[in-house]
């Protein structure tokens, strides 16, 4: 009970934690609705893996510099991203009721790079998630497993919830609503990549 306690609430503070996979997620919701935001929801339950293994198999081993070379470039990508949207939102007429993008595997792709490039999963996973692992695989690996379902149940989830609230809205918005709420999370998109950029080329690192 405890392992998933800790979990679902550290699931839930990196779920709606402001970020540049959250608002791939918002930006998703707007273009394409409920299902395309649900797509880059799921992005962590792609991208996370590599990170979790190599966290949990050699906690605190990567050297600081290898974050710091991730954030600048996770966040020099992200900043493109946001600038990119707001290209779009120039131009942009909001969907009509029943239209849904495709399947797109270049949106989802594009998620995982954000989140493979950001050096928060790293960080919590290498300072926070891999010793609480650690800990409850020690007592019983079934613990462990549940800390770790817990937590992305949540993560995912938090998302999931945005991305229907998004989508449902998105029908009644005027164009010129779409392209201030479309420009806006481009806008967001920029500062957040900045703000990686910023902290990866700082002497102190993240």
């Amino acid at each position: 009970m405890t392992e998933l306690l800790m979990g679902l609430s550290l699931g839930l503070g990196a779920g709606v934690t402001p970020g540049a996979l959250l608002t791939l997620v918002i930006t998703a919701s707007l273009r394409g609705g409920f299902r395309s935001g649900v797509r880059l929801a799921c992005v962590p339950l792609l991208s996370d893996l590599p990170v979790v293994l190599l966290a949990v198999t050699a906690v605190g081993a990567l050297p600081q510099v290898l974050l710091r070379v991730l954030a600048v470039g996770g966040g020099l990508y992200v900043v493109h991203l946001g600038v990119e949207t707001l290209r779009e939102a120039r131009t942009a007429l909001p969907p009509r009721p029943g239209e849904d993008a495709p399947s797109s595997a270049r949106e989802i792709l594009r998620g995982v790079v954000v989140n493979m490039l950001n050096p928060h999963p790293w960080l919590f996973w290498i300072a926070v998630g891999s010793p609480i692992f650690v800990s409850a695989w020690d007592h019983a690996p079934a613990y462990a497993l549940v800390f770790v379902g817990g937590f992305y149940l949540v993560l995912v989830g938090s998302k999931v919830a945005l991305a229907g609230a998004v989508g449902a809205g998105r029908h009644r918005l005027t164009p010129r609503g779409y392209r201030l709420l479309l420009g806006a999370s481009g806008a967001l998109l920029a500062v957040v990549g900045a703000v990686l950029t910023v902290r990866g080329l700082l002497p102190q690192g993240l």
